[in-house]
């Protein structure tokens, strides 16, 4: 008698549990955008071991990274994204800014899955401040629907003018495609700021609403500058963000953000 209530047990919450939607793990992104001060730690050697190693603690099925050299003589001459890639195990994609130190220097882009189509969208500048650009990966995740993955990284000094330039382009150049979209990078702007409010006229941030993820400097964070956000909002939910810190990998903390792409 008890073995056949137990078999009941199991025959009713299978019924209850089909009853609801259950959660498609294909459709789970994990997300991480990581500043990694050009390939060099806060002590100023480069250890790309080390970079590599807090990616893959993450375990993010797509990475945008900030500050990336190619082949300069400040780098001593690394493909930071393939080096980073290779130990990642995980496909680099690399986007100029602008040249640099023997080499260039700009945007990266790792996956787990294959670009189908990739641009480099050069942003908006004041001449004589840094070159900035937003460089976009399409990729098909595992449940067979298509994304656009932007990274970027905007202009860090103290006035905004640039940043504002920056983001109107980003909204007027990848808020009008065919697939669901992901913007992440070190933005230089913490949440209420001008060019954040004016990217949040479109896109949604994927922050943690009480304030509690501070991505800089990575020995004390205090500020937010380094981001998440989705568009269109009804297509996307945030299940979790978590800031990853490591004092020594980089003046930045990571940060980690899981979506679920929702079915229309």
């Amino acid at each position: 008698m008890k073995h056949k209530l137990t078999i009941l047990a199991i025959f009713l919450c299978a019924i209850n549990l089909g009853a609801q939607e259950l959660p498609d793990s294909n459709r789970f992104i994990r997300v991480l955008t990581f500043n990694i001060l050009h390939g060099a730690t806060t002590r100023g050697n480069y250890d790309l071991d080390l970079i590599a190693a807090k990616i893959r603690e993450a375990n993010p099925d797509i990475v945008a990274l900030q500050e990336v050299d190619f082949r300069t003589v400040r780098a001593m001459g690394y493909d930071l994204a393939t080096e980073i890639g290779w130990r990642t195990k995980m496909a680099p994609l690399f986007g100029r800014a602008m040249p640099y130190s023997g080499g260039e220097y700009g945007e990266a882009i790792l996956s787990k899955y294959s670009f189908i189509e990739t641009r480099n969208v050069p942003l908006p500048y004041t001449p004589g401040n840094e070159p900035r650009t937003a460089l976009e990966a399409i990729i098909v995740i595992p449940s067979g629907d298509t994304i656009a993955f932007i990274g970027t990284h905007l202009d860090h000094l103290s006035g905004e003018n640039d940043r504002i330039a920056q983001v109107t382009k980003i909204n007027q150049e990848f808020t009008a495609g065919r697939y669901p979209v992901i913007l992440a990078g070190d933005l230089n702007a913490g949440p209420g700021s001008t060019p954040v409010r004016i990217l949040e006229k479109l896109w949604f941030s994927a922050n943690d609403k009480t304030g509690a993820d501070p991505t800089f400097p990575s020995d004390n964070p205090r500020v937010k500058i380094d981001h998440v956000m989705y568009f269109p909002k009804s297509q996307w939910r945030t299940i979790d963000t978590r800031v990853i810190c490591d004092s020594i990998a980089s003046d930045h903390c990571a940060f980690l953000v899981t979506l679920e792409l929702l079915k229309k």
